[in-house]
């Protein structure tokens, strides 16, 4: 996730496309990027890695869910290349929180309960 932000922030034609095609433009392109910066930064301090874990999958799920429904697995000719990453981060981050149950369901409680 965090290896495409450069070409979310650089305008690369590959981001521009997807996110014009999916009817998101420019400022969707830079605000998913932010986002996916702080899931990012949240995923890499221990302390906060299961709220990134968390906002990580919500951002992947939004790209597959694009993926599917507008964009096609294949993409410019990637041969699937960008889906099968969004499969595996998706996966990967699944396994962080199953990985770290007691945590996710300690979260779940203090939110549910106050």
């Amino acid at each position: 996730m965090l290896q495409t932000l450069f070409y979310k922030f650089t305008a690369a034609p590959e981001s521009v496309y997807i996110f014009k095609k999916i009817g998101l433009g420019t400022t969707g392109r830079i605000g998913i990027g932010i986002i996916e910066l702080i899931a990012a930064l949240l995923l890499i301090i221990k302390r906060t890695t299961i709220i990134g874990a968390i906002l990580s999958i919500g951002v992947i799920s939004g790209a597959l869910f694009f993926h599917l429904t507008v964009l096609g697995i294949e993409v410019l000719d990637d041969k699937g290349l960008l889906f099968c990453l969004a499969m595996l981060v998706f996966i990967l981050l699944l396994l962080i929180l199953v990985l770290n149950k007691k945590e996710v369901i300690q979260l779940i409680k203090k939110y549910k309960y106050g």
